[in-house]
């Protein structure tokens, strides 16, 4: 059987998908970065993207997502 790769990010920094990967293969999800481009001048980094299997998909966007704050802490 094989799996299929899917783009589950897509950054202007290949740092940003770097960061990203890492959390993810510490959870034990395969990934992989794909460059998008050629590496820009000054040191601001090249587009990447991020890729996960298929299978995958919905478990690294939980992992990637951002913490929702609790409504009570928002509430004077």
């Amino acid at each position: 059987m094989s799996l299929s790769w899917i783009t589950l990010k897509t950054t202007s920094a290949r740092w940003e998908a770097e960061l990203m990967y890492q959390i993810l293969v510490a959870h034990d999800i395969p990934a992989r970065i794909l460059d998008l481009g050629m590496v820009s001048y000054f040191g601001a980094g090249s587009p990447a993207a991020l890729q996960v299997h298929s299978q995958d998909q919905w478990t690294a966007l939980l992992l990637l997502s951002p913490l929702e704050e609790q409504q009570d802490a928002q509430e004077p």
